[in-house]
């Protein structure tokens, strides 16, 4: 017989399939690299913390919500690497698996897609740092293991600058800082200097 709840679990169910797709950053003191759920918990703390360091005036309950949904279409496409060569093809799948799970029968959220959109598109305040924090998560993860994703995939200098070079105008703080790091990272020899 079936139940009211059971639409709603089953879709509790195709979101838990967002812990399975495996990232390239290794987690801090860990052996393993971090999976998608997790990072969307991570970015959505650090969103929430540094808005507040900044005393950036947003809605933190859209910032929150932006950074909870900004991943969810690597259920289905899974996890492009940051310095891979065919990130544009990979919008197109992720936004697929979100239009998918907005037609869900159990999904109650109605605006899903127009919160995707928005994290992926959109240039509000709450968009550019969810941006700007979801390329310093990764970055710090490197930093903190010592290149180590870097240093495995052979990854340069000039990409981690040219990934983060968004940053200076709307935080340039923050890219003050990343940058500050990248010089570390390249005398450590974490990073190629080429």
């Amino acid at each position: 017989m079936s139940h009211p709840l059971n639409p709603i679990t089953d879709y509790f169910l195709e979101l838990d399939a967002l812990k399975l797709v495996n990232r390239r950053s290794y987690i801090t003191g860990g052996e393993r690299v971090e999976n998608s759920a997790e990072h969307s918990w991570h970015l959505a703390m650090a969103c929430w913390s540094i808005s507040r360091s900044l005393k950036l005036n947003l809605s933190e309950e859209k910032l929150l919500k932006l950074a909870l949904v900004h991943d969810l279409g690597e259920i289905d496409a899974g996890d492009t690497f940051l310095y891979s060569s065919n990130r544009d093809s990979a919008h197109t799948a992720e936004r697929k698996c979100v239009k998918r799970l907005n037609h869900h029968e159990g999904n109650g959220i109605a605006e899903l897609t127009e919160l995707w959109e928005e994290q992926e598109t959109g240039d509000s305040l709450e968009a550019k740092l969810l941006k700007a924090v979801d390329r310093l998560l990764p970055f710090l993860l490197n930093i903190n293991n010592e290149g180590r994703t870097w240093r495995e995939l052979g990854v340069k200098c000039s990409q981690v600058v040219k990934a983060h070079a968004f940053i200076k105008n709307d935080f340039p703080e923050l890219h003050l800082w990343m940058h500050s790091k990248i010089q570390m990272a390249v005398n450590a020899g974490w990073l190629v200097d080429e």
